[in-house]
């Protein structure tokens, strides 16, 4: 390889009568150096080495999915299957979907299940969890992303939503109480089709809703069964109940009465304020971390285009040389053109790994989806139990006015009598109700407070762990840029010898 620095006690003006030397010699150096005029690819910068960071990040993954009760969950082979003929609306045609074959193995169990899962079916398994598992934080599933369905390419979408549908798989499996459900179990081990039962569908909801409507005016429904009211009224199960928790909730919010039953826990008042401040500061920095990924990326392609740019430089003043100076300092050039194309592929190799540690702060962005969802059932549970307790003080009222018009009466009115005997039997059934209903709420209470000290101890292992891997990778993946300078440096020092002789004379 030929030295960039000068022959000693050659000055520049020496230099361009220098001959040249044979082409073989600078077609080694070239297919040492440049990218472009090489036979062979350029070689790649070596893979850096698993960082004791790296590993102690992918073992603490493991270690947590190492709780659930399924040692292997897959979602792969997408295929187009065809709608049942009913459901065309155009005759001729054909409507079509995309399934996957999800795979499951339980933790001891060497057996594998396999089913046949389409999008439908996960959307009913995320109904089903929450109304079991009202108070928990529940992982949301994928959106629909209807508009990207028919943006993007078809392969390409349907790869990104099996990616997807298999992560929120192991998020569910992974969760410590819906881990263990059967709701999850039957999804991923029942053969067929999965059945959309009435109870979420919304549309039936709102039929037998609008049904119902009719005879609970009439009085013959004036009550929800007690299995009802530990289930939102939204989703139109229970009309009549939707308006009346309509109208507690403006009496409370507007007209400024105070209910029977408020939230008194200033602990969890606390926290949720706590919950919200910190998803302010985590969209921030999600925010920031996409500008990051986003510089990282450009720098990549920037100093990509410098190194190629240097390339097509040099090959211009190789074949133009006719001093030997003039091919030194092409050699030289494309030392600095190699040096910046790897450093191109070293910054596409961080921004990777940045990608990868900061999408921590993406994951816990979502999970504020399930956290406010969580919170919403509680409020939700607090709003039924206001009600029926409002309930229960107007018809107790309606008793004692009635109570005070017989007496009034001589020998009693028989029909007021009567009329308060059904509203005591009324009274009865809402206080069964309303003890459903504040047993549901203090469940929901329980789970929020269960699900809080999970999320502030996965939280603090997640960031911790997120900002030891960020760190390390930046540090080496910033050194091998700088060692790779550094060669580039002490390759082409014959020029610095010569500024300082130049200036010394």
């Amino acid at each position: 390889m030929m030295s960039s620095s000068p022959p000693a006690g050659a000055a520049d003006g020496d230099m361009e009568t220098l001959p040249l030397a044979a082409a073989s010699d600078y077609a080694s150096v070239a297919s040492t150096f440049d990218p472009l005029l090489s036979s062979s690819s350029p070689p790649s910068p070596p893979a850096p080495a698993a960082s004791p960071l790296s590993r102690a990040s992918s073992s603490f993954r493991s270690a947590r999915a190492a709780t659930s009760e399924y040692s292997y969950i897959a979602v792969s082979d997408p295929e187009t299957e065809a709608e049942a003929a009913a459901t065309s609306l155009v005759p001729g045609s054909v409507p079509t979907y995309i399934s996957y074959l999800v795979t499951s193995a339980r933790r001891g169990d060497h057996r594998r299940h396999s089913v046949r899962r389409r999008f439908r079916d996960f959307v009913t398994l995320a109904d089903r969890l929450a109304e079991s598992f009202r108070g928990h934080f529940v992982p949301p599933r994928p959106d629909k992303n209807t508009v990207e369905s028919q943006v993007m390419q078809r392969d390409e979408f349907v790869a990104q939503r099996r990616a997807a549908l298999e992560r929120y798989l192991w998020r569910l499996a992974e969760h410590p109480a819906i881990g263990t459900s059967d709701e999850l179990r039957v999804f991923l081990q029942a053969e067929g089709k999965m059945p959309l039962p009435s109870s979420t569908d919304v549309a039936s909801r709102m039929l037998d809703g609008a049904a119902r409507l009719p005879r609970q005016l009439l009085g013959e429904e004036a009550v929800a069964p007690p299995q009802d009211v530990v289930q939102p009224a939204k989703g139109g199960r229970d009309l009549l109940r939707i308006f009346k928790e309509l109208k507690q909730s403006m009496v409370t919010d507007w007209g400024g009465v105070r209910p029977p039953l408020v939230e008194e826990d200033k602990e969890f008042l606390e926290k949720k304020q706590k919950m919200q401040d910190w998803e302010q500061q985590l969209s921030s920095a999600s925010q920031q971390a996409e500008a990051l990924v986003k510089a990282q990326q450009d720098m990549g392609d920037t100093m990509g285009a410098l190194g190629l740019a240097f390339v097509k430089l040099t090959k211009f003043e190789t074949e133009e040389a006719l001093y030997e100076s003039q091919r030194i300092r092409a050699v030289d050039s494309k030392r600095i053109a190699t040096a910046a194309v790897k450093a191109s592929r070293t910054c596409r190799d961080l921004n990777t790994q940045t990608v990868k540690y900061l999408d921590t702060l993406h994951e816990h962005l979502g999970i504020m989806l399930s956290v406010h969802t969580a919170f919403s059932d509680r409020a939700s549970a607090l709003l039924t139990v206001q009600t029926l307790m409002s309930d229960l003080a107007s018809l107790q009222s309606r008793i004692e006015k009635l109570e005070a018009a017989s007496s009034k009466v001589f020998g009693g009115d028989r029909t007021r009598l009567r009329k308060v005997h059904e509203l005591r039997e009324t009274i009865r059934a809402t206080e069964d109700a309303k003890c459903c209903a504040l047993r549901e709420y203090e469940r929901i209470k329980e789970n929020n407070k269960i699900e809080l000290s999970r999320l502030d101890r996965e939280r603090r292992e997640d960031f911790l762990e997120m900002l030891k891997g960020y760190v390390t990778s930046q540090a080496s993946y910033a050194e091998k840029i700088v060692d790779g300078w550094e060669t580039v440096a002490e390759e082409t020092s014959g020029y610095a010898r010569r500024s300082s002789n130049d200036a010394t004379y």
